[in-house]
């Protein structure tokens, strides 16, 4: 069981709360403009990060009020929790390359087992909209 220091109320023990998601995911400027691609992207496509991830929470059963958590996803370990608005604090954890820190990137492993960064195969960048997609399109059979 997580102890999740609310900003508001406290620590709080974490059947209090419920996770909203990944942080800092943009609401796109013009949804009605977007495609039915971009907007199935928007919704649905976000980081699997193994390591620190930045996370939105709400206290559901106290002050109902949404705030941001940089926690570990391997250990669970919470790195840092801020207010929704505020930037993702520059938290630097030791053993974990700053690369996967980085929206839309992550770590793979090269042919001979050394770490490299890279941009996962038609994984979407920050930002809506989104091209480059290996998402099929509406005259693929979607």
């Amino acid at each position: 069981m997580l102890l999740i220091s609310c900003p508001n109320c406290g620590p709080r023990d974490e059947t209090e709360f419920h996770y909203g998601g990944q942080a800092h995911v943009a609401y796109p400027e013009s949804p009605n403009d977007l495609t039915d691609r971009e907007w199935a992207e928007y919704l649905f496509y976000r980081e699997n990060t193994k390591g620190t991830f930045a996370e939105r929470w709400v206290h559901s059963t106290g002050c109902r009020q949404w705030f941001n958590m940089l926690r570990d996803t391997v250990s669970y370990e919470i790195h840092s929790i801020y207010g929704m608005g505020q930037p993702r604090p520059d938290i630097k954890v030791p053993g974990q390359s700053s690369q996967t820190d980085k929206p839309g990137e992550f770590t793979q492993t090269g042919e001979f087992g050394q770490t490299e960064p890279g941009l996962a195969p038609g994984a979407p960048t920050t930002g809506v909209p989104i091209s480059g997609s290996t998402a099929p399109t509406s005259s693929e059979g979607v």
